[in-house]
């Protein structure tokens, strides 16, 4: 029977100085380390008792070993109480409610209540509640008690020693405390005072040997060791009976170095310091933050079986495959478990002493043992059921592929390996947008799986087809981009033809063997017939083009239709969007399987396609003829005219004001439409006169790459430039730079750029364009910063949440978040499905 239990709450308690000295398993007396020999001096900060960390020595507690044993702690007798720097606003809170004469609270009942909840966090009052002045027990005058942070308490301006402050705790009663909201059981005030400083084992505080031989403590134990010292010279001092003054120095210096063993980051104290400078890295630094133990060590950490090196573009290998530097795969190792089998499989891998071969076997005992050439006969022989072969990473192997930041589902994704020659690991493009990565310089971290289970669930859930629709909005993230789109249009256009032997070639850069009959006069395919080799049969589409083109009479050019019919394109140039939408359709009517085979043979096609045509775009794409240029400055000269009128009116207080915004916001708007009206006009002027034909007028249509506004900025003018949605105007006093007339409002003088990208800009339109431009950077990084942060808080609130076999979505509690999970229980990534069932049925 299995017993399951759930965990009510947590009660974190302090140590009283009885139960620090239970803990601890030895006083620390000596404030060294190690002895002459290197061996642990006894009473000291690295005694065996507490643990060892030398490979040799046994630990003195528990006879464990370094390594297996985790430590135990110890303790330090302090000869004068010091504050506990985490605890002083609780103790100020005990010491603000209670007398310092009759040791009672100064409440009723209902005054706590109402004390209780208008109080904050850190024991910190939201609202003031009117303090009594004398003592309501022995009528004596209240002294004011206040806390100059960290740790000095004042009495009516007199500094009040830790054991005074102690004394005053100890005195309240337990049930006043528990009336203050503390338990005493777990957590008395005076216990905040330490007496007895409870010391980490020394696993905690490991010490390392330089190379010259001699050895670096940790940053700890550097602290122990001058808490140690201070501890000692105050007690001789008190001993030899030193006026009082020292010993408060002596005492203050012991408390700095207790406050700084909890936290060197402490607020209105010096940190302490390396001989070096630099800061020690005490308890507080290890546990909190990005570095700290539960970010780095816990939340995230650094795994065996990886490799991380520069990724590059490999089109020729399947979007499931990895390409793996042959290096990467020597390295890393894969078990392979031995049955009857597969044992003659497993014998290869230990005959062999050339990749690909096995590294070490370990036996059924659990005996690891390497295969060498002296090993080798002996494993062969002895080689049965049961056994672990370690072998070398081969092609087929399942492995994790992944690009950092991951910030959705698909940033991590499982490959089959293909080992192959070079340096780097290699990725299909089309597999570029689930990872956003590129090929400038983008590393992936490689992850071979290491046992059978975890490779199955990897195959199932990460493949990468499995992957090809988003779980985000339910379309094909995993998708023809780019030079693939420009390869299928070319392709696809009507006016393209092929003789027998470039039909042959396409398709056999697909991996096609059977060639259709030709469907042009004299024996020739089509561009259209070859792709449609690619479609499954049961195709059925119809969809407008994004590139819409007109015939010589002014009709529409038959492209602009995209219809296929049982598989076949009848007509229609593809672009982006119809690839993406025949994508999805296999993908959902054909299965994944079958959406990967059309991604990786029209991938290939496409790049053949556009290798044999040529495509490329050079500085004549943006070079439009004199008489669009003289449009062009013709709307430029009418825009400025129009401005200046708009500032004329402006002045006069002519200008007709738009409603809720004042004259100067109206004129603004006004100006800011007027640019924008030019510049899109230019765009008609742009889009005429580069034509059809034009490389970057095709790739910005059918949703290759670039836009329309991108050959505008090119060929005719780049336009207003913003900063916050409004023209430039800060700068100079009265003007954005000294070049211009204080107080002029006009197009040029806030940042209009008249001049195009090919033509060049002037100084002072190129430095107002670095202004738009540097706003953009910034909240790029901006965005970057808050969106991580947003997204890691939101992961950390929704991490234990399930969804149910009844589709609710409940906590680790069981509590319910959601009745049905999403509001209509419908995954995104099926979201789709319905509608093409419905029009099958049409």
């Amino acid at each position: 029977m299995i017993v399951t239990k759930m965990i009510d709450r947590i009660k974190f308690s302090l140590f009283s100085p009885e139960m620090v000295r239970k803990m601890s398993v030895v006083k620390i007396t000596v404030p060294d380390t190690y002895n002459d020999d290197s061996y642990p001096i006894d009473g000291g900060l690295v005694d065996p008792r507490m643990g060892v960390i030398d490979p040799g020595l046994k630990d003195k507690t528990s006879g464990g070993k370094a390594g297996t044993s985790p430590g135990h702690f110890g303790h330090i007798e302090l000869v004068r109480p010091v504050v506990h720097p985490e605890f002083s606003k609780v103790m100020l809170y005990v010491m603000q409610n209670t007398s310092p004469f009759s040791k009672r609270l100064l409440w009723t009942d209902e005054q706590l209540d109402k004390i209780k909840r208008s109080m904050g966090e850190d024991f910190e009052f939201k609202i003031r509640i009117k303090h009594p002045t004398h003592c309501p027990h022995t009528g004596e005058k209240l002294p004011e008690i206040k806390l100059l942070k960290p740790t000095t308490f004042y009495k009516d301006k007199e500094i009040m020693l830790p054991t005074e402050v102690r004394e005053w705790l100890a005195g309240v009663s337990d049930d006043d405390i528990r009336r203050l909201g503390l338990d005493p059981q777990y957590s008395r005030p005076e216990w905040m005072i330490l007496t007895c400083l409870l010391v980490p084992p020394v696993s905690v505080r490991p010490s390392i040997t330089l190379e010259t031989g001699d050895r670096s403590e940790d940053d700890l134990t550097h602290k122990l060791v001058d808490i140690m010292r201070i501890n000692q010279r105050l007690e001789a001092n008190i001993n030899a009976g030193a006026p009082q003054l020292i010993i408060e120095d002596l005492w203050e210096l012991l408390q700095y170095h207790i406050t700084t063993y909890f936290n060197n980051d402490t607020a209105n104290i010096p940190p302490a310091r390396h001989r070096s400078g630099r800061p020690l890295k005490t308890l507080s630094a290890r546990l909190k933050g990005k570095e700290g133990r539960f970010r780095y060590n816990l939340s995230g950490k650094r795994v065996n079986f990886s490799a991380r090196t520069v990724i590059s573009p490999d089109p020729s290998i399947s979007i499931d495959e990895v390409g793996v530097p042959q290096e990467i795969a020597e390295k890393m190792t894969v078990p392979l478990k031995v049955t009857s089998w597969n044992i003659e499989h497993a014998r290869k891998f230990i005959a062999s002493d050339k990749y690909p071969m096995a590294g070490y076997v370990i036996r059924p005992d659990g005996r690891r043992v390497r295969v060498g050439e002296t090993s080798r006969a002996e494993i062969l022989e002895n080689l049965a059921s049961g056994s672990v072969v370690e072998r070398q990473l081969v092609d087929g192997d399942t492995v994790l592929f992944n690009r950092q930041p991951s910030l959705h589902r698909v940033s991590i994704m499982c490959h089959s390996v293909k080992v192959l020659p070079g340096k780097t690991l290699r990725l299909n493009p089309i597999v570029c947008a689930p990872y956003n990565a590129d090929f400038d310089g983008d590393e992936m971290n490689l992850h071979v799986i290491q046992s059978e289970e975890a490779k199955v669930e990897a195959e199932m859930l990460m493949k990468v087809h499995g992957q090809i629709i988003s779980p985000r909005h339910g379309n094909a993230i995993i998708k023809p981009q780019e030079d693939y789109v420009s390869g299928a249009f070319y392709l696809t256009q009507s006016e393209n033809e092929y003789e027998k032997d470039e039909a042959c070639r396409i398709l056999a850069s697909a991996g096609i063997t059977r060639l259709p009959p030709p469907d042009k006069k004299g024996n020739k395919w089509s561009g259209k017939i070859l792709f449609s080799t690619l479609l499954p049969s049961d195709l059925n589409a119809q969809f407008k083009s994004k590139f819409r083109r007109k015939l010589a009479d002014g009709s529409d050019h038959p492209d602009n239709q995209i219809i296929i019919k049982d598989g076949i394109i009848l007509s229609g140039a593809l672009d982006d969007r119809s690839l993406d939408e025949i994508l999805e359709r296999i993908a959902i009517q054909n299965g994944t399987e079958v959406a990967r085979d059309f991604l990786d043979r029209a991938g290939k096609m496409e790049l053949d396609s556009i290798t044999h045509a040529g495509f490329s775009v050079s500085l004549k794409n943006y070079t439009l003829d004199t008489e669009s240029l003289k449009k062009i400055e013709n709307l430029q000269d009418k825009m400025r005219r129009e401005v200046e009128s708009a500032v004329a009116q402006y002045k006069n207080k002519t200008l007709e004001r738009m409603a809720g915004r004042s004259l100067k916001e109206t004129l603004e708007d006004k100006i800011m439409e007027l640019t924008s009206k030019t510049r899109d006009a230019s765009g008609e002027i742009v889009k005429t006169n580069l034509g059809y034909h034009n490389t970057s007028i095709v790739m910005a249509s059918i949703g290759a790459r670039g836009s329309l506004l991108n050959a505008i900025q090119m060929a005719s003018m780049v336009g207003q430039q913003a900063i916050r949605n409004k023209r430039p105007n800060r700068g100079f006093r009265g003007r954005v730079l000294p070049h211009y007339s204080k107080g002029d409002k006009g197009a040029l003088a806030r940042g209009f750029v008249f001049a195009s990208f090919r033509k060049g800009l002037t100084a002072t339109e190129f430095f107002q364009h670095s202004m738009g431009g540097r706003e953009s950077l910034v909240n790029t990084a901006i965005r970057t910063a808050r969106s991580g942060y947003m997204q890691r808080r939101l992961i950390n609130a929704l991490q234990d949440m399930v969804v149910t076999p009844d589709y609710s979505v409940r906590d680790s509690a069981m509590s319910v978040v959601q009745f049905i999970y999403g509001g209509d229980t419908l995954d995104p990534m099926n979201s789709r499905v319905l509608k093409y069932a419905k029009e099958g049925k049409s």
